[in-house]
């Protein structure tokens, strides 16, 4: 797996966050500012996430994410993705929003370490959405990075 990065290239950020937005079927476009990372298996696109809400001064940091295909998913993508997040921004909360209805990826936040709660009807009147959360702390102590 090779990790891309939009950071100093807006045209690539722009191009990785509008393919996660139509992955993910959102209503519209993500709102700068934000940065992508794009997971690429060979030259096929298999996984972005885009970080934004970005609160330095409260150290919270919002993400989202889609696959074609859970092999992104490596411990070596996973650290860079988390190291992102924490060393680079300082963040000490990385917070998800997800769909009741997604169940596999349920299983692996919690895996990883993330905490949540499920709010009622936050995606419309049929549909919960479970906010997640993952600490530094937790993140640190997660094992899932120890050599």
């Amino acid at each position: 797996m090779r990790v891309v990065w939009g950071l100093s290239n807006p045209e690539m950020n722009e191009a990785l966050a509008n393919w996660c937005a139509a992955q993910l079927a959102l209503p519209r476009p993500f709102q700068p500012p934000y940065t992508a990372m794009g997971t690429f298996d060979g030259e096929l696109l298999v996984a972005v996430h885009v970080f934004n809400n970005f609160y330095p001064e409260t150290g919270v940091i919002e993400m989202h994410g889609a696959a074609i295909t859970p092999r992104w998913m490596t411990r070596p993508v996973l650290k860079e993705l988390f190291t992102f997040a924490y060393e680079r921004c300082g963040c000490q909360n990385v917070v998800m929003r997800v769909s009741e209805r997604n169940t596999r990826l349920h299983r692996q936040l919690v895996a990883y370490g993330f905490k949540h709660v499920t709010i009622p009807r936050l995606r419309g009147r049929d549909e919960a959405e479970r906010i997640y959360w993952l600490t530094d702390d937790a993140w640190r102590s997660n094992g899932f990075h120890r050599s």
